[in-house]
């Protein structure tokens, strides 16, 4: 009897029961053990070429809980869960797929182009925790500027709390965020918000309590390839087709069951495949989603330590197909200019004014040169990438936990140069994101939290402080006597934001709105056009950049991160407004609305430019008399540089 399933692997409801499947070809023989319901009791499956084991059981309904045997040892939860009520070492629940109500019809979905990111983490970014108390929030991040959410790993892992990077049922959303339907809810009432949602999904490793994968097949994993964390997944040994499969199958049901937007690929560098796009597992995973998506448009974001540019280039010129590429470069550049320190993996970057405008036009810093703090060559070459490809951020989840305390950028800076950072990221050509709390600055900090049993309790918090280590300053004895135990509820409680901050900390949050709304709003901010953007350094830590327009009505980003600067004399043409025209001031971060201290237009009339300390602006051009300009008739291609 052949039942049409959604997924190959897994509990799937069938005309009066379940249909089961499992690949499990270390064993000769395997039985689904139904727990609860009319079916109670244990159930053989048949053997199927390839080493999977199917079968149809009548009488099981949605809400029954089983678990399989395979060969005469112990039960265990199947590898394809849709949900796991009591956590990753119980029983798996049937799930009706179907049987939520969704109202997204018309959603057309999310295109990488204009896009502004928001990372979020659902056990800490309400006081719940949970998919249902998170949807109060949707309608404040969608008026505040933001497209689409890229939400951390929510697939279920042990324990009470967790950043959800050692997950061990990758189809199935934790108990501890609430039922697979509200997942759904919660991306059904962002979509009616016009907010996309992205998920963060791990395929390089599995965490290390409650991963039962090798208990059915040893080829899940291979000792061909390293990564830190643990055994890599099998994508191209032996036995590798049906892996593909299940991870294949995972990126195309968080599309197809959950409306998903697309992913966010974990650690991609760790992700092993000896075989050439387009045959390798990325740009399998990157087809898939699109194939599921159907109509929809979907992204694809890769975090790749190696900076590989090509993950985001088409297939037919040798690429993998991705969309995006976390800007680790942009990230560190921009700590060193904020802090002053430029230790461990900052270790390259000055923090300087060329390197921002590098990072404006080009996105990576490091594509192909020598870097010292690996002692090898550091990324590969990206200029034809558009700029929406690179995720600019000064803040994400592993960012704020390494800074030894947990503290947001704001916290480790003057805040004349954290606001000017903020123009900076929020009005640059690349993609933006913003970190949960970030649009406020939110006054809690984030740090690495992990809920394990006492002896794996121990070995993890002696890894994160050894990764540490490499910051000289946090081996001071004082500082690793304040690290938060990463096992300690109390640690996971400091993290959960106050959204009664948006209003307390009004100054930072109008001005993430009115950055957004430039970017939004103003033509020039919002195209990120490859080339468009020209730059120049003007001091040590002061820069300009100029979005160029077709029409020639231009307009200019000057941030300087250092003390005041007056330039009596300006060689630089990107200075110049356009003819007939003066700036005018569109926004400036030391705006006493912001919390600043006042701003001056820079362009003074005749005593060159003067350029606020630790402050950015942003400037249009308006004719004498204070009107709109015209366009300039005749404008060709610009050659930027």
């Amino acid at each position: 009897m052949s039942h049409p399933r959604r997924l190959p692997v897994g509990a799937e409801l069938a005309p009066g029961g379940v249909h089961f499947r499992v690949w499990a070809p270390d064993h000769s023989a395997v039985r689904v053990v139904v727990e609860s319901g009319a079916a109670v009791g244990e159930h053989p499956l048949t053997a199927e070429t390839g080493g999977y084991f199917s079968g149809f059981v009548a009488g099981v309904v949605v809400g029954d809980r089983y678990r399989f045997r395979p060969g005469n040892g112990s039960v265990f939860p199947d590898p394809a869960s849709r949900f796991q009520p009591d956590g990753p070492h119980g029983p798996s629940e049937v799930i009706d797929p179907a049987a939520f109500a969704w109202t997204d019809a018309g959603w057309k979905g999310v295109k990488r182009d204009g896009v502004v990111l928001y990372e979020l983490h659902v056990g800490t970014f309400t006081n719940e925790g949970t998919f249902t108390a998170a949807i109060e929030h949707l309608p404040a991040l969608a008026e505040l500027g933001v497209t689409c959410l890229e939400v951390m790993p929510v697939n279920e892992f042990p324990g009470r709390f967790g950043w959800g990077y050692d997950g061990v049922n990758l189809f199935a959303p934790t108990r501890l965020y609430g039922r697979p339907d509200d997942f759904r809810r919660f991306v059904d009432a962002a979509h009616r918000h016009g907010l996309g949602v992205v998920l963060d999904v791990v395929y390089n490793h599995l965490g290390p309590d409650g991963n039962y994968l090798g208990q059915f097949a040893k080829a899940y994993f291979t000792d061909r390839h390293k990564t830190e964390w643990g055994a890599a997944i099998n994508f191209d040994g032996p036995d590798s087709g049906p892996v593909r499969e299940y991870f294949l199958a995972n990126a195309a049901y968080w599309v197809r069951e959950f409306h998903l937007d697309g992913l966010r690929l974990d650690a991609t560098q760790n992700i092993y495949d000896d075989k050439p796009p387009p045959e390798h597992i990325l740009a399998d995973i990157g087809r898939v989603v699109r194939e599921t998506a159907g109509g929809r448009a979907v992204i694809l974001v890769n975090e790749n330590e190696s900076q590989h540019s090509e993950l985001c280039r088409p297939t037919d010129r040798g690429g993998y197909g991705l969309d995006m590429l976390w800007n680790d470069d942009l990230h560190h550049s921009l700590m060193v200019a904020l802090t002053g320190r430029s230790e461990a993996y900052y270790t390259d970057y000055r923090g300087d004014a060329q390197e921002f405008v590098t990072a404006a036009k080009y996105g990576y810093l490091y594509q192909g040169q020598h870097y010292s703090w690996q002692k090898k060559r550091r990324g590969r070459p990206g200029f034809d990438l558009p700029p929406a490809c690179f995720v600019s951020f000064s803040q994400n989840h592993d960012q704020v936990a390494n800074s030894g305390r947990g503290l947001r950028a704001h916290r480790l800076t003057s805040p004349g140069r954290y606001r000017a950072s903020q123009a900076y990221i929020l009005l640059a050509p690349g993609t933006p994101m913003l970190f949960q709390g970030q649009e406020f600055a939110a006054s809690t900090p984030f740090h690495y939290f992990a809920d394990h049993g006492p002896e794996l309790a121990k070995l993890v918090e002696a890894g994160r402080a050894e990764f540490l280590d490499q910051f000289r300053s946090l081996t001071d004895r004082r500082m690793t006597g304040v690290f938060a135990p990463p096992h300690d509820p109390a640690t996971f409680e400091r993290c959960k934001l106050d959204h009664a901050e948006r209003d307390t900390h009004a100054e930072a949050y109008r001005l993430t709105n009115d950055l957004l709304t430039l970017r939004r709003t103003d033509p020039a901010f919002a195209a990120q056009a490859v080339l468009g953007v020209g730059g120049a350094v003007l001091g040590p830590q002061a820069f300009v950049l100029r979005y160029f327009r077709p029409d020639g009505l231009d307009r200019l980003l000057v941030v300087n991160f250092g003390r005041d600067l007056h330039l009596l004399t300006c060689p630089e043409p990107l200075l110049a407004p356009p003819w007939g025209c003066r700036w005018e001031i569109a926004l400036a971060t030391e705006d006493p609305a912001y919390g600043g201290g006042g701003a001056e237009n820079p362009d003074t009339a005749d005593e060159g430019w003067r350029i606020a300390g630790e402050a950015a602006v942003a400037l249009v051009p308006v004719t004498a008399s204070g009107g709109t300009p015209k366009p300039q008739p005749g404008r060709g291609r610009r050659i930027v540089y």
